[in-house]
């Protein structure tokens, strides 16, 4: 059996999402191969290119007009625009399809969708789809070429009964939680990451993500550091600047400020996110639909901070409905949202607690069961 799993470029959580699944499907079915692709890089590098550096820029610089693309491109002349478009890359991404032949394609972006669903409407392929959506509200980009679609793999029950409004079977429509790594399914050593880390194991551990490379609100980011370093004083810290060192200069300058060396560390970049979630108390971060997926798997309240407007703001609100989240918004004061916060030990509790009604550890598994077995492991 041949499958591809597509990708494009936009944000980390679409090629994790793939990258899991592809794992998954390699580690635990015989007789298949599988293969993992860009599909917009293929279409056309220098449209991917520019497209992904304006996508970076715009989320940086101007999230406000991202949050207006995303938002307009529901609806109206930009979705047409959109639409078409696809249609013509497909016509590109179809010499590849013939190559390879695919039984099964699998996409991680609505891009890789369309194209697809697009050509198997105009008989030129015959591959069954699945689309797996990467956040935790829906938007109507993801369903363009429903009819053709074949899967649709969502974050939660909320997420199908909309699909189902807009007239999706529901027989296509699984509510199995965003494609998690294997690596946050297993046990660590707690007392061993805290000794490495040479914090206590009787104090709460606080895990700060400053938001990555692209810097999203440096300034309100090191202002909301600077608060926990303030307030948490009885606390230990993990900052993780991502590959920002204008981030990682600013949150060690601001605990040389408060002489906090002892229980703070800030690493410019880690890959033991899996280990330092599984020794935290909280979690603060941006919403991304990757760490809301590890968060919620390791059971952790989270702290959101600068959700770029439009599907991470989305995420902001369900999960602050949900009772897993709360929200530090522009205009608030840090220090009194944390006072309120951390003096209501009942509250964290409740927030941890409601993790686990959301939290699919087995979704990566249950996708795969259900496209190549039709079995799934609740």
């Amino acid at each position: 059996m041949k499958i591809l799993i597509f990708y494009a470029s936009y944000g980390g959580g679409h090629l994790n999402a793939a990258k899991s699944i592809n794992e998954c499907l390699k580690n635990n079915y015989n007789d298949i191969d599988v293969e993992l692709i860009d599909c917009m890089k293929y279409v056309n590098k220098t449209i991917e290119k520019v497209t992904t550096k304006a996508y970076n820029e715009m989320a940086k610089k101007a999230p406000w007009a991202w949050g207006r693309i995303y938002s307009d491109s529901q609806k109206g002349p930009l979705a047409h625009i959109t639409s078409r478009s696809n249609k013509f890359m497909a016509i590109k991404l179809l010499k590849l399809l013939r190559e390879k032949n695919a039984d099964l394609i699998i996409s991680t972006h609505p891009f890789g969708s369309q194209m697809c669903s697009y050509l198997k409407r105009k008989g030129k392929i015959h591959a069954k789809i699945a689309t797996i959506m990467t956040d935790f509200a829906p938007h109507d980009q993801w369903l363009v070429g429903s009819d053709f679609t074949d899967y649709y793999f969502v974050a939660h029950e909320k997420m199908k009964t909309y699909l189902l409004s807009k007239g999706i079977e529901e027989e296509k429509v699984f509510a199995t939680g965003i494609p998690l790594s294997n690596r946050f399914l297993q046990t660590y050593d707690k007392e061993k990451i805290l000794a490495e880390l040479n914090f206590k194991p009787e104090k709460k551990t606080i895990l700060f993500f400053g938001g990555g490379e692209f810097g999203l609100g440096k300034t309100r980011t090191v202002e909301i550091f600077e608060g926990f370093v303030k307030y948490c004083a009885d606390m230990q810290i993990i900052a993780i600047a991502g590959k920002n060192e204008k981030m990682k200069l600013a949150f060690e300058k601001t605990v040389e400020k408060y002489k906090r060396n002892d229980s703070i560390i800030v690493f410019e970049y880690t890959s033991q996110v899996p280990e330092f979630m599984s020794v935290s108390d909280l979690v603060v971060t941006k919403p991304g639909g990757l760490t809301t997926t590890e968060s919620l798997a390791s059971h952790l309240p989270m702290v959101i901070i600068n959700p770029i407007p439009g599907q991470e703001e989305e995420n902001a609100e369900f999960l602050e409905q949900n009772g897993i989240a709360v929200w530090i918004k522009k205009e608030d004061n840090v220090e009194d949202i944390l006072k309120n916060l951390f003096s209501n030990p009942e509250k964290l509790e409740s927030m941890k607690e409601n993790t686990k009604k959301l939290a699919k550890l087995h979704s990566t598994k249950n996708i795969c069961d259900i496209l190549l077995t039709e079995k799934s492991d609740t």
